[in-house]
């Protein structure tokens, strides 16, 4: 199951949701408290979910980032997903958060917190600037998505008005 944190104008979230349905077929979507967001679940691969969406022509799809799970937004539940998706990575990473509606987590803290606990249990370099890996990680409310991405494999897509 690949989850996806989808982006849209605010007020176009219907479009976008038929959009992902068109594209993908097998998808469930869900709006979120914040305008503009949207969750999807697919039992599509990320490869496969990837090469569809760059082959769609979109009209209100911004940005989407394909993730592993979908999880409590906790500390402790994110640096042991985060662990467990970079065994067996080589390279270089790097942890990007971005959070939503959760006053007690910043997305440094979260960075600096999964970025530490991987370079100590498995003894990755962090690169800032152009890592092999990226540790995407999406808090929106009580709910964390969290997966590891190469760089091609965020898609953004420029909306016309």
């Amino acid at each position: 199951m690949v989850v996806l944190i989808v982006t849209c104008p605010p007020g176009r979230e219907g479009d976008a949701i038929l959009e992902l349905e068109w594209a993908l077929e097998k998808v469930h979507v869900r709006g979120t408290d914040w305008g503009g967001v949207l969750i999807a679940e697919t039992p599509l691969s990320k490869d496969e979910v990837i090469k569809r969406l760059l082959s769609f022509e979109t009209q209100a799809l911004q940005r989407v980032t394909p993730l592993d799970y979908l999880l409590p937004a906790g500390i402790e539940e994110m640096e042991e997903k985060a662990v467990e998706l970079m065994k067996g990575k080589t390279g270089t990473f790097a942890v990007r958060a971005k959070v939503r509606g959760n006053k007690k987590l910043g997305e440094k803290e979260i960075e600096r917190a999964l970025g530490s606990r991987i370079v100590k249990e498995l003894d990755l370099r962090v690169d800032l600037s152009r890592p092999d890996w990226v540790v995407a990680v999406e808090v929106i409310g009580k709910k964390a998505g969290l997966g590891v991405l190469r760089g091609d494999e965020v898609l953004k897509f420029e909306v016309k008005d």
